[in-house]
């Protein structure tokens, strides 16, 4: 028996319909993709029409890099054909394969160090820093010795400017990419403990009556490289922007046709023998065969005491 496609309020059609326009103030997935299509982007000192035309440049460029045999014989060059790793590939930002594309964003992006009349100083950094580990950005794939990215956010900080490069040679899921980007986000810093001015100074205020400027408001460019080809591309998908409005809409269908497909799997009957339910989480207990009599002993049932929720 064929299962009935819910509909959500939330989901915004793909395409407008011809007869009408059902929302007067929200454009249809059709219609944003037209307009992405006609913006025009900037990467690496270049102009394209749009990011397809972008993304198809790089990618052309990258599948002749890849016919170079001494590029494959760099270390760590992973197992795989050209066009998987292509297809993995966003290049510049991210390539499946040793990023033939850096030095190009070194010499378009970074500041040339001159002892002469370079004004660098900073003091070393030192101060407990402790954050939680339950953020959303966190908790979208965490693991025991990831860093909070608003941890390393403090650092970057106090030692960068805007738009300077900072680069993390052992980046695992590029927490270091994410703090970067937002350290370009009022809100984000902010809820460091800092304040902001109008100029877009970050000021520290926890030193009682005294205040200083540690650093100012905006983005560094972060380079990301890790030995895991699994890793970087975690990385890639947390620190390259992406349409934050399609994505959600796209995770929403996705979460439906599940819902749809499988989630009679978590559903059953309660005590009634009626009621459809679903299952929050199961519980597995240990069953114990008596030694006199051979019959099995469910633990749950006879050790749990359900009203007061504790083992007798």
């Amino acid at each position: 028996m064929a299962r009935k496609q819910r509909t959500s309020k939330e989901t915004k059609e793909l395409f407008r319909d011809p007869s009408g326009q059902p929302h007067l103030f929200e454009k249809s997935y059709q219609e944003e993709l037209e307009a992405k299509a006609k913006k025009q982007v900037e990467c690496l000192g270049m102009t394209f029409e749009n990011d397809e035309a972008r993304r198809a440049y790089f990618l052309k460029e990258l599948r002749e890099k890849l016919k170079d045999p001494e590029f494959r014989k760099i270390e760590g060059f992973p197992i795989g054909s050209d066009d998987d790793i292509l297809a993995l590939s966003d290049p510049p930002y991210y390539t499946a394969c040793p990023n033939p594309f850096i030095e190009d964003f070194i010499r378009c992006y970074g500041k040339p160090y001159d002892s002469k009349t370079d004004k660098y100083r900073r003091e070393p950094f030192a101060a407990d820093v402790s954050e939680g580990k339950n953020a959303p950005i966190y908790n979208a794939h965490s693991y025991h010795t990831k860093v909070p990215h608003k941890a390393i956010m403090r650092y970057i900080l106090h030692y960068t400017e805007p738009g300077d490069i900072v680069f993390d040679g052992f980046s695992g899921t590029g927490m270091t990419g994410v703090a970067a980007q937002l350290c370009g986000d009022k809100i984000e810093v902010s809820s460091l403990g800092y304040q902001i001015d109008s100029d877009g100074r970050i000021i520290e205020t926890s030193l009682g009556q005294n205040t200083r400027i540690i650093s100012s408001l905006g983005a560094r460019r972060a380079v990301l490289n890790d030995l895991s080809p699994a890793a970087t591309f975690i990385a890639a998908n947390y620190a390259v922007p992406v349409d934050a409005k399609a994505f959600a809409r796209e995770m929403k269908r996705t979460m439906k046709d599940l819902e749809d497909e499988c989630g009679w799997m978590y559903e059953t009957l309660h005590s009634d023998g009626k009621t459809v339910g679903r299952i929050n989480y199961t519980v597995w207990s240990d069953v114990f065969s008596c030694a006199n009599c051979a019959k099995e002993i469910v633990f749950v049932k006879e050790a749990l005491d359900r009203t007061t929720g504790s083992i007798r």
